[in-house]
């Protein structure tokens, strides 16, 4: 008989990473990464010779640390942290040899953000603060030394720049009220000029990617005049246009530039995995060498300053990222760490890239994980010969499997290939997990991200439908065991999911979730109120009727009537982007119908659950839910509700 795999503990899979974030130093002396420090995430650094030296240079004892960044002094670190999940982030520097800690930043309800690293400026760095104007932030030099502030650029205008390496801040971008975009030429003498605008349609395919080393040309990623975005050299002077780079299927969605030269040495594209291809042929032989030192997709995430020495990541579906450090001058490849090396001979799964095509004829590049087999049960896959599925489900000969479908977030940002918590843990209770690129979902060209426009809740949702439907007639998913979860857009799609199609799903789950259009953008972030053109060109106009009518329409607030199906709830109680409202006015709506749901409210967090003793006690209870209403296995709660500051407001 077949002996049941085992359950792999949540705390392996959502609990701190051993280590994570590897870096290293612009002079190559010094590595960086991030690990627990009595539980919770801080910077660590060591010598570059010797890894096992390190020692934590922060100690932040309740949220972690999550963004940090080397000064090219090579003797201060970087980092920023916000309060319980509000992003108004605060700007941090350590000194390496001293241990002072500076805030850089010591505003309340402001948000910094570091707008500038530049080697030619090693002692200070460019911060944007919003502290004059909430909606727009102003341009300063901090000096990493003293702390001291100067103005370069009082902001009335930009919601973004593009600034150079003498940290001069040469195009200010801008939103029109179509909801496209226009870069703006900042000039010596304080005047502007428009330089190039952006149509609505290009708006969200489209991305300054920097200037050459003397200023005389930007490089661009772009869709103007094509569909998959492309990767072109703009003349500051003249604006004539060269295309360096181009894919028919997909978006150019990264760019390596060296250091200091600035000349573009490689470009990646991601249709189903992400690709690198180069431009400059000295990289050429380095790409190559990469490519054989592990299996997975390589990163190059940090580098010297010379361009000796690679930082390597290699992302795998079934295993946790690898970090390595590469010399580029032996091009040999040295291990320094797996980021969670408690799962290595854990049974992991693969994740497999699926096409499937929607209802009107769109390509949605999806990803399945399946559970594993029990040895000598299945032998086929599905109705239909798939590429790139595995070859052991077989119609009538194994059990369809409860299926959860994971929405990503955004809606601008898209699912990719490679090793997922979420879907690991789930695979490993037994479910099927399918995400979906669903239209709007970026990287896939401008006709792909527009089909998706004033669309929410209709064809968006629609394409997540199709995509059960596949699995469902593919001999995968047990049409009566389905839920639809997800966080952010993808929590507003669970709410969709239970409210506008409520027979489809078992249950679902909503994470930081929109339950009222209207309500959210009413209350975006004040520094979201320059983009909120995108959002009404996208999503709906809040101040016109007609408007106002489709948001209510595509809202799920409308629908609480028809809710028949169980729903669990998860909120942070300091989310400046998806209001604790968004979640409070649709569990008080069910409740005044008499609708059981269960609603978790955690007061340290925000958009989503920084702390891991959070994280694990969230899922902890959708473990339980699922199996509940799915069947799939569950591992009792133990000790993940402990360190939590889990709230329990409903239960249903």
């Amino acid at each position: 008989m077949d002996q049941p795999l085992p359950l792999i503990p949540r705390k392996l899979m959502f609990g701190n990473p051993e280590r994570t974030s590897g870096t290293i130093s612009p002079d190559g002396r010094q590595l960086g990464f991030l690990a627990p420090l009595d539980g919770v995430l801080n910077v660590w650094v060591a010598p570059a010779d010797d890894p096992q030296a390190a020692r934590a240079v922060t100690h932040d004892t309740k949220r972690g640390i999550r963004h940090y960044y080397w000064a090219y002094t090579n003797r201060h670190v970087l980092y920023l942290q916000d309060k319980d999940g509000d992003e108004n982030w605060r700007v941090y520097s350590v000194a390496l040899d001293t241990n002072e800690v500076k805030d850089l930043t010591p505003i309340e309800g402001v948000q910094a953000r570091l707008e500038s690293l530049s080697h030619l400026h090693p002692t200070e760095v460019l911060i944007g603060l919003n502290d004059r104007n909430p909606q727009l932030h102003d341009l300063y030099r901090v000096n990493l030394e003293t702390g001291e502030w100067t103005l370069v650029l009082e902001n009335r205008t930009f919601v973004g720049f593009l600034i150079d390496d003498h940290h001069v801040p040469r195009l200010g971008v801008a939103f029109e009220p179509s909801g496209g975009g226009m870069l703006v030429r900042l000039l010596e003498d304080g005047s502007s000029e428009l330089f190039l605008t952006i149509a609505p349609e290009d708006i969200i395919t489209t991305e300054p990617v920097g200037f050459d080393k003397d200023v005389e040309h930007l490089y661009i990623i772009t869709s103007a005049g094509r569909n998959t975005a492309a990767l072109c050299r703009i003349n500051l002077a003249t604006k004539a246009e060269t295309l360096l780079a181009e894919d028919a299927r997909a978006d150019i969605v990264g760019v390596m530039a060296h250091p200091t030269e600035k000349t573009l040495q490689a470009y990646s594209t991601n249709y189903q995995r992400r690709e690198w291809h180069p431009l400059d042929p000295a990289v050429a032989g380095d790409l190559e060498a990469l490519r054989e030192v592990t299996d997975g997709d390589p990163e190059v995430v940090s580098r010297t300053l010379d361009d000796s020495v690679w930082i390597v990541t290699y992302e795998m579906d079934d295993g946790p990222v690898r970090f390595y450090r590469y010399d580029r001058g032996t091009r040999q490849a040295q291990f320094l760490f797996t980021v969670r090396p408690a799962l290595d001979g854990a049974p992991l799964v693969k994740m497999h890239p699926v096409v499937i095509k929607s209802r009107d004829g769109l390509d949605l590049v999806s990803y399945l994980t399946l559970p594993e087999p029990k040895s000598g049960t299945c032998t086929n896959f599905g109705r239909q010969k798939l590429v790139h599925v595995p070859d052991f489900v077989e119609t009538g000969a194994c059990p369809q499997f409860p299926l959860v479908l994971w929405v990503h977030g955004g809606p601008w940002y898209r699912d990719f290939w490679g090793y997922n918590s979420v879907h690991q843990w789930l695979a490993n209770r037994g479910y099927a997990v399918l995400s979906v690129n669903f239209r709007g979902s970026t990287g896939f060209g401008k006709a792909f991200v527009n089909a998706a426009d004033r669309e929410w809740g209709g064809k968006m949702h629609d394409d997540l439908i199709d995509a059960v439907n596949w699995a469902i007639d593919e001999g995968i998913a047990d049409p009566e065991r389905l839920a639809i979860a997800g966080g952010s857009y993808g929590g507003y799609a669970a709410l969709v999911g239970i409210t506008m199609t409520p027979e489809v799903f078992a249950c679902g789950v909503d994470l930081v979730g929109i339950s009222n259009l209207i309500t959210m953008l009413e209350n975006v972030p004040e520094y979201w109120v320059p983009l909120l053109p995108l959002w009404k060109n996208r999503v709906g106009d809040d101040t016109t009727e007609e408007g106002r009518a489709l948001l209510r329409e595509r809202s799920p607030l409308s629908y609480v009537d028809r809710i028949c199906r169980p729903l669990l709830i998860g909120q942070g109680a300091n989310d400046p982007r998806v209001r604790r409202q968004e979640s409070d006015q649709i569990v008080q709506a069910m409740q005044d119908r008499g609708i059981p749901v269960t609603y978790l409210l955690y007061p340290d967090e925000g958009h989503g659950f920084a702390r891991p003793e959070n994280s694990l006690s969230f899922w902890a209870v959708m473990e339980g839910f699922l199996a509940r209403h799915l069947g799939g296995r569950c591992e009792p709660v133990g000790d993940d509700f402990q360190g939590s500051s889990i709230q329990i407001l409903a239960e249903g």
